[in-house]
């Protein structure tokens, strides 16, 4: 299965990075032009972990991650999406024609703080499989058989799920767990990179 996705990866590109080298993110809430999405407030609740989600966070809905998502599902457009960030949980919701795509990032204190949320994410979608060797990219990571892809770097948790998606996804097929494992490596890469 993750042959498939290493190969289709290729239709995903690199990291946009600013002249000062910092990633080139949206701020949180903002829609690309072109697109339906109409800027969201931030939550604003209690524990919610500072003024917002980092950097690195906002690239699940930025212009990168968005592009890939067009890209690989060759769209006419680039898909709606819906961002939130609350209890120190940044997620955005692409609404598909085929369904609703969701990425998340979960920013815990510290390293071994995610490590115990990745821990129970992984009970909490049992049964998973350990996603190992080379295209794990030297992280802890797991899957599902409906589509759910889930990695933790540093302090960081990227679940990518597109168990909401049909069977077969894009014009090459590939399966749901595929997809998200394309677009959590494309978001990894550039995490690696900055």
């Amino acid at each position: 299965m993750l042959a498939t996705a290493l190969a289709s990866t290729a239709l995903l590109v690199g990291c946009a990075t600013t002249s000062s080298g910092a990633v080139n993110t949206m701020a949180p809430g903002m829609s690309m032009p072109g697109t339906s999405a109409s800027p969201i407030p931030q939550s604003s609740s209690a524990g919610s972990g500072g003024a917002g989600p980092s950097a690195a966070s906002q690239m699940i809905c930025g212009t990168e991650t968005r592009d890939n998502i067009t890209r690989a599902l060759a769209l006419a457009t680039p898909p709606h999406s819906v961002d939130s960030w609350i209890t120190r949980q940044y997620t955005c919701k692409y609404h598909l024609t085929d369904g609703e795509f969701v990425i998340s990032v979960q920013e815990s204190s510290d390293a071994a703080a995610a490590r115990s949320y990745f821990d129970t994410m992984q009970e909490t979608l049992a049964p998973v499989q350990p996603i190992e060797g080379l295209a794990n990219l030297g992280l802890p990571a797991y899957e599902t058989t409906d589509g759910v892809v889930v990695f933790v770097k540093d302090n960081m948790t990227l679940q990518v799920d597109a168990s909401k998606l049909t069977d077969k996804v894009g014009p090459h097929g590939v399966t749901r767990t595929a997809f998200s494992y394309q677009v959590a490596t494309a978001i990894l890469g550039c995490w690696t990179e900055h």
